[in-house]
C-alpha cells in the first residue's frame, strides 16, 4: 500500500465531486431568449403610453396658453372683421345693425314694451373709421394712455360694434343711465338679464372680465351661425378662463 492510500484511509477524507450545470445553464439561456422580445415589447408599450400622455398634457397646456396669451388680442380686446354694407340695415334713425339680428332684436324691443318695459338703442354697427376716431379723439380728451382708454372703448379693428352683431342698449326713461353702470339699477336691465337669452343676446362685458370694464348696456348676438363663427374665440378664450379658475 503507497502512502497516499494509507492517508485516505486513515483519515477517511472525502473527495469533491464536479457537477457541471451544462444542461441548466442552456435551459435557462432558452427562457431568456424567448422572454426577451416579450419584455422589449412591453417597456416599448409602456414608454409610448408615457410619451402620449406627456404629449396630450402639454398639448393641453399650450393650447390653453395659446387661447389667453396668443389669440391676436391688443389690450384685452379680440380682433373682428368688419361687416360688409350690403349686411346691414337701419332698424332706427342712425342705428344699423347686422341682418341676422334685426329681426331679434325688434321683436326683444317689442316684448319688452308690451313688458311695461322701453328699451332705447343707444349705438349699433361702427365703422373701424369711427372706431379710431372714438378710441384716439376721447382718449386724448381724457388725457389718457391707450390701456386705460381700451378699458372703457375698443381700439379700431377689435370692437364688436364693428361686425354689427353688437347693440348698446338703454332705458327709455332712465337716460342719465346710458353707458353707465347706473344702468344695471334700470328696470330695462333687470329685464334684459332675464329675458334676453331667449332672443340670441349676451352681455358681453361682465363684471369678470379684468382687462375690459363692465358694460351692462353691451349686448351681442349669437343667433346665427355666422354670428357663432365671430364670437367663437371670444367664447373659447372666457371657457378657458373658467377652466383655469376651476
Amino acid at each position: 500500500m503507497d502512502r497516499k492510500e494509507e492517508v485516505n484511509e486513515a483519515f477517511d477524507i472525502p473527495v469533491a465531486e464536479r457537477i457541471y450545470l451544462v444542461e441548466t445553464n442552456t435551459k435557462l439561456k432558452k427562457i431568456l431568449f424567448l422572454s426577451l422580445p416579450v419584455l422589449l415589447l412591453l417597456f416599448s408599450i409602456i414608454g409610448l403610453r408615457f410619451s402620449r400622455n406627456a404629449k396630450l398634457s402639454s398639448q393641453g397646456n399650450i393650447n390653453i396658453q395659446n387661447a389667453n396669451n396668443h389669440d391676436h388680442s391688443i389690450l384685452g380686446h379680440l380682433p373682428y372683421n368688419e361687416i360688409s354694407k350690403d349686411k346691414l340695415v337701419v332698424i332706427e334713425p342712425d342705428i344699423e345693425v347686422h341682418i341676422d339680428m334685426s329681426e331679434d332684436l325688434l321683436k326683444m324691443k317689442e316684448d319688452a314694451r308690451n313688458d311695461g318695459i322701453f328699451l332705447i338703442f343707444l349705438s349699433g354697427y361702427r365703422s373701424i373709421n369711427l372706431q379710431k376716431d372714438i378710441f384716439y379723439s376721447l382718449k386724448s380728451f381724457r388725457n389718457q394712455v391707450a390701456a386705460e382708454r381700451a378699458r372703457v372703448s375698443a381700439p379700431p379693428g377689435y370692437s364688436e360694434h364693428s361686425t354689427g352683431f353688437a347693440i348698446d342698449i338703454g332705458d327709455a326713461n332712465k337716460r342719465e343711465t346710458d353707458f353707465e353702470v347706473d344702468f344695471e339699477n334700470t328696470d330695462a336691465f333687470k329685464w334684459l338679464i332675464k329675458n334676453a337669452a331667449k332672443y340670441h343676446f349676451k352681455l358681453s362685458f361682465n363684471q369678470n372680465n379684468k382687462n375690459v370694464d363692465y358694460e351692462p348696456w353691451h349686448w351681442r348676438y349669437e343667433g346665427s351661425i355666422e354670428a357663432l363663427k365671430v364670437f367663437e374665440a371670444s367664447n373659447r378664450k372666457f371657457n378657458a378662463g373658467k377652466n383655469l379658475l376651476n
